[in-house]
């Protein structure tokens, strides 16, 4: 596990490194340091002999202007583009240190490998007048291009500016920022790299988690156990739109617990009982509550988005004892009739919106609740008790005390059903015992990791989620041998 970093967090693990006594250019010299050594690597990677460097006024030309004296120090042929005429107290000392060429225009000459040194962390506006003309021009080169801490044009919450550095590599300095993960910073980041310069975080940041620490969630199983060693799991669903819900039992049959159940329609049994021989097909009407048993329980997919869906979920919260994974019609109806309702719950609760979904249980707009995704998520999981995974392409997962940001997955998965599938991963995983927000962490992990099969054997376009399904298995084998 390694952790990613807003950057208010960046900030002040910068001002308490630097309280405690360690010199800002000594921390500037060792970013620039970091950032020679990457230049050196990707020079000699792309065959180049000749760096131009592209600085901004801050810190992070700074240690742009570092990294280019280094360079020059080692008779490295460097040259350096500044039309900026202010600066950092710190870029003001490291520029003066810098003893080579300084271009004041853009150049017509074409450079093998552009470093990107415009704008660090903290950006929060579209780029205008020479910054524009500087990204502008780094996009159009046709160069290898290396940024510093963050594509030039990259805001903090990961949106993109236009225009916006499109990078090869970038190299985030003293921790992994969480804008190179979130939206379309890795669109725009190419590869990513950290140096770590001795800047002392604590415990603040998102996790990110990796294939050890997911392992731990899929122990080798004992020889003396049974089904019922493994937890319960249901899948409500009242609606004609049997598929979502037969997409989240076929998921959880393949989590790891032990007993999958399907509460559907009467009339729908004997299709359902047929499709999903493995799992212990039910009656919703007249259940009396049968379900209630269950250790986890996965409502709203397919269910319709009902008065009568909203009055089940208030019966759930108020009654039941286990896990409630709310998923699609759920979220629709809490936003519709009450979200206040989940104030009222006496059991642990998941909820896996979409940006959209998000939107209306907290009702904001979609755009602002990009902008502000993580503190959002976070403010919303405190408030009512619950954890919460607002999807995206990268998922942020949160119960408002930790927070986790999942990296695996793949465009692949942009495709209806999907959430079903997750949802039903969920349930089972949730009951075999774990927490909800390790449940959240594990399952997101292996959901994703199964995306990145599907999108290896079949594509980004050509699959569908029945797919997904059948590629959980080899995603649970992956982080657990």
């Amino acid at each position: 596990m390694y952790r990613a970093y807003s950057n208010a967090e960046s900030c002040e693990a910068d001002r308490k490194t630097i309280a405690s006594g360690v010199n800002s250019l000594d921390l500037m010299e060792r970013a620039g340091n970091a950032l020679f050594l990457k230049v050196v690597s990707a020079m000699e990677k792309i065959g180049a002999d000749e760096a131009l460097f592209v600085l901004g006024g801050g810190n992070n030309a700074g240690d742009g202007f570092v990294a280019a004296r280094k360079l020059s120090e080692r008779s490295v042929k460097v040259s350096a583009l500044c039309l900026e005429n202010r600066f950092s107290d710190d870029c003001k000392e490291m520029r003066s240190r810098y003893r080579g060429e300084i271009l004041t225009s853009i150049p017509k000459k074409k450079f093998p490998l552009i470093v990107d040194c415009v704008f660090g962390t903290g950006l929060k506006r579209p780029p205008e007048g020479d910054y524009a003309e500087l990204i502008s021009f780094i996009n159009g080169s046709g160069a290898y291009v290396i940024s510093c801490d963050l594509p030039s044009g990259l805001t903090e919450n990961g949106k993109a500016y236009s225009p916006c550095v499109v990078a090869d590599e970038t190299l985030s300095i003293g921790g992994m920022k969480s804008a190179l993960l979130l939206r379309e910073g890795a669109d725009h980041a190419g590869i990513i790299s950290v140096a770590e310069i001795g800047i002392a975080y604590g415990d603040r940041g998102a996790e990110i988690w990796e294939d050890t620490d997911v392992k731990g969630f899929f122990p080798k199983k004992k020889s003396c156990v049974n089904k019922g060693s493994f937890g319960k799991c249901s899948i409500l669903s009242a609606g004609e739109r049997i598929g979502a819900a037969m997409l989240s039992a076929s998921a959880a049959l393949r989590s790891g617990a032990g007993y999958t159940s399907l509460y559907v329609p009467e009339h729908l049994l004997p299709a359902v009982a047929t499709a999903l021989p493995s799992c212990v097909v039910e009656r919703l009407q007249g259940a009396d509550g049968a379900f209630l048993s269950s250790d986890a329980l996965a409502v709203g997919m397919g269910f319709g988005a009902t008065k009568e869906l909203y009055s089940l979920l208030t019966r759930l919260l108020s009654d039941y004892r286990g896990t409630l994974v709310l998923d699609a019609d759920a979220l629709t109806v809490l936003a519709r009739f009450g979200v206040q309702a989940l104030k009222t719950k006496t059991c642990n609760v998941i909820l896996t919106p979409h940006p959209k979904e998000f939107s209306r249980l907290c009702g904001l707009g979609v755009e602002e609740v990009l902008d502000n995704a993580v503190s959002l998520a976070q403010e919303f999981a405190s408030r009512y008790g619950v954890t919460l995974i607002l999807k995206n392409n990268r998922s942020i997962i949160t119960d408002g005390k930790r927070t986790a940001i999942n990296c695996t997955g793949s465009p692949a998965l942009a495709k209806c059903g999907s959430g079903d599938v997750l949802a039903g991963f969920l349930a089972g995983t949730c009951a075999r015992g774990i927490s909800p927000f390790d449940t959240a962490c594990t399952a997101c992990y292996v959901f994703g990791r199964a995306g990145e099969f599907m999108e290896e054997k079949f594509g980004q376009y050509a699959p569908d989620s029945s797919d997904l399904v059948e590629l959980l298995p080899r995603a649970v084998m992956s982080v657990s041998e």
